[in-house]
């Protein structure tokens, strides 16, 4: 019998440096990655393959991730949906239009691997034992 599916996260930033980063961080935590470079490529992913969390960064061209959080809360079934925004930016003032977008966190870059992890984990397991997460399954207990 083959072992579970590891649980997906969506990735969503312009940097394929940062995707990299994020693909190795999130593979060592247990975590399958789906990426996308903007906000548009992000909504087609989600529309293709169910994810339990997703990551994104606020400053891309085309659909920045404010205005992607925002497409992503409009749907019923991503509203437990765990996003959390990786990004440089720590003004109050971006990071309180995150929040009244839909964002569950924020971690501004750089960031620690097994931190990020760390957060996921909860983030999912909070969000699935209040509902669904957008995808099946139990929670994501961390480790690889």
């Amino acid at each position: 019998m083959s072992p579970p599916p590891r649980p997906a996260v969506l990735v969503v930033d312009d940097s394929p440096t940062m995707r990299g980063l994020l693909r190795t961080a999130l593979s060592a935590g247990g975590y399958d990655t789906i990426e996308a470079a903007d906000g548009y490529e992000g909504l087609a992913r989600l529309q293709a393959q169910p994810v339990r969390a997703i990551l994104t960064d606020v400053n891309m061209p085309r659909m920045d991730g404010l205005s992607f959080l925002r497409q992503v809360r409009q749907e019923p079934r991503f509203a437990r949906t765990p996003i959390l925004v990786l990004t440089t930016e720590a003004a109050p003032e971006v990071k309180a239009a995150g929040k009244e977008a839909g964002a569950t966190g924020w971690i501004v870059k750089p960031f620690r691997p097994e931190q990020l992890c760390q957060i996921l984990d909860q983030v999912i397991q909070r969000a699935e034992g209040a509902g669904t997460a957008g995808g099946p399954g139990p929670a994501h207990g961390g480790g690889a």
